[in-house]
């Protein structure tokens, strides 16, 4: 029989392969366009031969594939995958709300999550009009410079918040906030419950979003207009998304118990 310290040896080991596995993708996740065996060995601070195992074996899941003649990675199929199959439930029960708000604003609407940095579109409805504006399901964007991802992002903990959020913001447009800034502006999300966009992501473009905290998690509703449009019209937009809000988690909102917690939380 092995003994005590060979078991627990064992599950370290374990969890140590877990942890890079995931340190690799976490690197992945913020080079969409991929990255070499080299480049990810650098930034997760490993061999590049440990790398490459890691890799390979994340690619025969799925879980990563090759960018092709270039030998760098990407996020594979996989993840994409399970996350749609883990959304499968908040997509019906918000679906129809997701219609009616984007209906009474005439814009197009988006349900997100977050993943990592990231913003994830989960489901989207897109308002058919001649001049419209919309993020595909399954698009990722940096948290920082949508609505969707700073109202997600005042939700955490201040620990957590720390190190989701890039010490240095990449400037998308010419209205991208600072990390200084941001951080400012998540404190007073954090109190109205409301978050803007001002062409902060895109040139052009507006997004406005309030959190949903349900029983099968945390997200944001986002409502995605041309600046041409929101500059008039956001007051409306946040009373529709409020009023969209409570229609949802009156239906699938998380427990009184939990919904204290948040209170408590997003009062430290």
């Amino acid at each position: 029989m092995g003994s005590l310290k060979d078991s627990n040896d064992g599950r370290a080991s374990g969890i140590q392969v877990i942890a890079r596995a995931v340190a690799v993708m976490r690197t992945l996740s913020r080079h969409p366009s991929g990255l070499s065996l080299s480049a990810i060995a650098q930034d997760v601070q490993l061999a590049r031969s440990t790398v490459q195992r890691i890799v390979a074996a994340l690619e025969a899941e799925n879980m990563v594939e090759s960018v092709g003649s270039a030998g760098g990675f990407r996020l594979g199929p996989a993840l994409g995958q399970l996350l749609h199959q883990t959304q499968a439930d908040i997509i019906t029960s918000v679906r129809e709300h997701l219609n009616t708000l984007s209906a009474s604003v005439e814009e197009s609407v988006c349900l997100c999550t977050l993943a990592g940095d990231k913003v994830y579109v989960v489901d989207c409805t897109i308002y058919e009009r001649e001049l419209r504006v919309a993020f595909p399901i399954g698009v990722e964007a940096p948290a920082y410079s949508t609505a969707a991802g700073k109202i997600m992002l005042s939700q955490l903990d201040p620990d957590a918040l720390q190190g989701i959020i890039p010490h240095d913001l990449p400037m998308l447009t010419a209205n991208t906030l600072s990390r200084k800034a941001l951080l400012a502006q998540l404190a007073e999300i954090r109190m109205s419950q409301i978050a803007d966009d001002w062409q902060e992501h895109l040139t052009g473009v507006c997004t406005f979003a309030v959190p949903l905290n349900t029983y099968l998690g945390t997200y944001a509703i986002s409502i995605i207009a041309p600046s041409v449009r929101a500059e008039t019209r956001w007051q409306q937009f946040h009373e529709a998304l409020n009023v969209s809000k409570s229609a949802i988690e009156s239906k699938i909102g998380s427990s009184p118990a939990q919904r204290k917690t948040n209170r408590i939380q997003q009062t430290k």
